[in-house]
């Protein structure tokens, strides 16, 4: 036994990141406490959009933040309930109920797990980087837009309460770091409301704030096939909408922070994360975006810390001081967001200057992704169009790139014809068309030194080429195939058409 031990890899117990100062951890959870005051509103609306109670919302943002701190591959991200997981689910819980929407949520959790593990983090190298600019501008687009509805129809207060919240948030900055501005100002605004008797919409008027933790189960559904085939579509999307985000939010805060992430661990970590808050009655979730931004960018947070004690904090506020926190007016709250949403967008990726230098494509792109995620509200459907329309893009670019010349021999009998480039399906279609088949002598050689084969469809360009040569009774040669070429053409070659 002592043996086995010795063979296998040491265990080496670190000291976790948030010791390493006073200060860091003061940050951390300061941190926490901004961003769990922040989620509640949240988590209650999008509740709401699900069609589910309040708590369950809640309780998602709960355990999300709190497993995913232990799990997760990302340091100081938060995840939580979402507003793209409760468009996922709503119609699900509206058809047939919360415990179908619990179980495809753990289901949901399942598939991310499986995902994960075959490496679908991978598929993040394909995303651009003006797909990546695209996807922060529309985020930051839809944050402001989500706080539009508090300004609306509202009392006067409510307006000088936001430009006071923003302002304290600008100027205490420059007083001191060492409390997060965006505590600061909710408590201010929130002792002026209460202490003035100032009549404002707050958090209390979003709904009842739980009153005790949430107690694990299972989903109170019929454990059947029927069961599983009504849920499997929803739970499909489900995983595949918050890995998106989840993949894209932490990819973002790699950049913000210069750190690297472990993009596999996240992706398992959201399906375990999701699992746990499905037994014990929540709604789901993923990456929460803008609170990720309150944490590291408004903040300051950059360890697990602060995403456990988002978390904690939530359930803390909620069941010992759900009063107190009631009476936090909406205001304070869309100051911060507002903030955060001016903070997010890449104001450098729209100046004049930066446009004007930028390939039309990569703008297009941009756009696209913005348009795209703005129109659906879904910030994995603009991912992937923005994305697809980068390929199409590059394909029509690239598809040029694959010239010939040919020269014929002084004495007449041979033609020498020199193609560069990559051959794939875009630029092979037109490869056929550059050929003189009618006047060239009986002798030709294809010259590929300069050239890579990568699909198909530049093999079948090449056969119908030798086909073309062969119907005149002239004869092809092919030489200068590097290995990977000849092995895909000798594989390949008058394979590909019907009477082979």
């Amino acid at each position: 036994m002592s043996s086995l031990l010795s063979a296998g890899p040491k265990l080496r117990m670190s000291k976790p990141d948030w010791l390493d100062s006073p200060k860091v951890f003061r940050t951390e959870v300061l941190a926490g406490l901004v961003v769990a005051l922040a989620l509640i509103p949240e988590a209650i609306s999008f509740s709401i959009i699900a069609g589910v109670d309040p708590a369950v919302g809640l309780f998602a943002s709960f355990t999300m933040a709190v497993v995913i701190s232990f799990v997760g591959g990302r340091k100081a991200m938060i995840s939580a309930a979402t507003g793209a997981i409760a468009l996922v689910i709503a119609p699900l819980n509206h058809d047939y109920g919360l415990g179908y929407l619990i179980a495809a949520v753990i289901l949901g959790g399942l598939i991310q797990i499986v995902l994960g593990a075959l490496g679908v983090a991978k598929l993040m190298r394909f995303v651009p980087r003006s797909v990546m600019v695209g996807f922060v501008n529309a985020l930051a687009i839809l944050i402001f837009m989500a706080q539009v509805p508090e300004m609306h129809d509202v009392p006067w207060a409510v307006y000088p309460l936001i430009a006071g919240g923003l302002a304290l948030m600008v100027l205490f900055p420059k007083i001191t770091k060492t409390v997060p501005a965006p505590l600061v100002s909710i408590v201010i605004l929130t002792v002026i409301t209460v202490a003035a008797g100032i009549a404002v919409p707050n958090v209390g008027d979003k709904g009842d704030l739980p009153s005790s933790l949430p107690v694990p189960g299972l989903p109170d559904v019929p454990f059947t096939l029927d069961t599983l085939t009504t849920i499997a579509p929803y739970a499909f999307a489900f995983a595949l909408v918050g890995l998106m985000e989840s993949l894209m939010t932490a990819k973002l805060v790699d950049d913000i922070t210069d750190t690297h992430s472990n993009k596999t661990r996240e992706s398992i970590g959201q399906g375990i994360a999701n699992i746990v808050t499905g037994f014990f009655g929540g709604m789901g979730g993923c990456a929460m975006i803008g609170q990720t931004m309150i944490n590291v960018k408004t903040s300051g947070a950059r360890t697990r810390l602060s995403t456990f004690l988002a978390g904690s904090f939530l359930m803390v506020l909620c069941i010992a001081f759900g009063p107190v926190v009631s009476d936090i007016p909406m205001a304070a709250l869309v100051a911060v967001m507002i903030l955060v949403s001016v903070a997010t967008f890449d104001w450098h990726s729209i100046q004049p200057k930066t446009l004007k230098r930028m390939p039309l494509g990569e703008t297009t792109v941009m756009v696209v992704t913005v348009a795209a995620v703005v129109a659906t509200h879904n910030l994995a459907i603009g991912v992937v169009l923005g994305s697809i329309t980068a390929m199409v893009i590059f394909a029509k670019r690239v598809a040029h790139l694959a010239n010939v010349s040919g020269v014929v021999d002084p004495d007449g009998n041979q033609v020498v014809y020199a193609v560069t480039g990559e051959l794939f399906f875009a630029s092979s279609n037109d490869l056929v068309y550059q050929f003189n088949y009618k006047d060239d002598p009986d002798d030709v050689v294809i010259d590929l030194t300069d050239a890579h084969i990568w699909d198909a469809s530049s093999v079948a360009a090449l056969d119908a080429i030798e086909t073309k040569y062969k119907q005149r009774g002239k004869k092809v040669t092919i030489i200068g195939l590097n290995e990977p070429s000849a092995n895909m053409h000798e594989r390949l070659a008058g394979q590909l058409t019907a009477g082979h």
